[in-house]
């Protein structure tokens, strides 16, 4: 695949940057904190939802403007290399609308789709577990069905956003006799029924992007809150997580390359031989992760099954965690009280553990990827 620019891909970009400069406040950008700004956040997502800028490639009226998947990925890029406002609800945007769209029915379509891409309400994931973590298949969590609903009954933890989303997409285990990733199902579930409880959890960066534990004690949900079939939950959270890997791969690029700048920057003059080789070092997997990510597309738009995405999210996390690293030694004990390399510190160590914890990445490249044995 050729990866320069073409003419569409470039007037697509144009536009997008000029948007966001009339969307956006005259100082975004020029190191005014606005990371954790709600509002503007919130304005921000219904701004693009409305001008079709949040999900290009979807359909007019959904948040998009029917791009093709290069227009829309030069979107997607420029808004990394922007810093472009993260979203008022991104797990609602990047993994259950894509799932909801795919798979839901034309009610609960209706029902959900636009305000979730508003920003009128916001959702969250019900994956991880206390016993099971980032191992999916071991959730414990259950339904069981009674006449026309499911009684939910277990836990879910580092539910991000959970204290203040309306709905979330569980997760549950329907049939226990079933194998491991077989068994599960995925349920729309109003956080305000009576039986769930919500808890944060305190985090040590103090940030917004509250981590919480839920607990559902014989909550009722519908029957018709059922997305997509009854024990075939797994095939809904393969397709949900599709998209979102998509996107963790771009964010990953851009943090890498400003992670680079930084680097370079904090240290100056202090730089030795050792540490050039390591910021050389880092460069190259900075470019093999851009150069893996254009042969997913490629492999996307041949239609051909793309093993990739494990591969760009272990080397994008350890690579943020590595250019962290090298950062603090060179800086030396000033990292310690410079609030913006701190917050770039956690941000890298918690890149290794969102969507999939490096170790979990490695199981997969080696069992799906390499066929090595188990």
């Amino acid at each position: 695949m050729d990866i320069d620019e073409t003419d569409e891909q470039r007037r697509t970009r144009d536009a997008f940057t000029r948007w966001l400069g009339e969307v956006l406040p005259a100082d975004y950008g020029d190191g005014t904190p606005y990371a954790g700004d709600w509002d503007l956040r919130r304005s921000y997502q219904r701004a693009a939802f409305e001008a079709g800028w949040l999900l290009p490639a979807w359909p007019v009226g959904l948040g998009g403007r029917g791009l093709g998947p290069l227009e829309a990925l030069a979107v997607q890029l420029e808004s990394a290399r922007r810093a472009a406002p993260k979203l008022y609800g991104p797990s609602g945007v990047h993994v259950v609308a894509p799932a909801l769209r795919k798979l839901g029915t034309p009610e609960q379509q209706g029902a959900y789709l636009v305000p979730m891409l508003r920003g009128d309400v916001r959702w969250c994931l019900g994956m991880s577990e206390p016993g099971a973590g980032s191992d999916f298949a071991g959730l414990q969590t259950a339904a069981v069905r009674v006449d026309d609903a499911y009684v939910v009954n277990g836990q879910k933890i580092w539910t991000s956003q959970a204290h203040w989303s309306t709905y979330t997409m569980l997760y549950c285990r329907t049939d226990r006799e079933a194998p491991r990733h077989r068994g599960i199902s995925c349920l729309i579930v109003d956080l305000r029924s009576p039986g769930v409880t919500v808890r944060p959890i305190a985090m040590a960066t103090g940030k917004d992007e509250q981590f919480c534990e839920v607990f559902f004690d014989e909550v009722v949900v519908p029957a018709d809150n059922l997305l997509g079939t009854e024990n075939d939950g797994w095939a809904v959270a393969m397709s949900a997580l599709e998209a979102e890997r998509h996107m963790l791969w771009i964010m990953a690029w851009a943090q890498v390359d400003q992670a680079l700048h930084r680097v370079v920057d904090r240290a100056g003059d202090a730089m030795g031989d050792d540490a050039a080789i390591e910021l050389g070092r880092s460069v190259a997997d900075s470019y093999a992760l851009g150069f893996t990510g254009w042969r997913a597309v490629t492999n996307q738009l041949r239609g051909r099954r793309s093993p990739e995405t494990s591969i760009q999210k272990l080397l994008g996390s350890e690579t943020l965690l590595r250019i962290s690293t090298l950062t603090d030694e060179l800086v030396g004990v000033d990292a310690l009280t410079d609030v913006d390399l701190l917050a770039a510190e956690i941000d890298a160590l918690a890149a290794a553990t969102y969507g999939g914890t490096s170790e979990v990445q490695r199981t997969i490249i080696g069992e799906r990827s390499l066929g090595l044995p188990r």
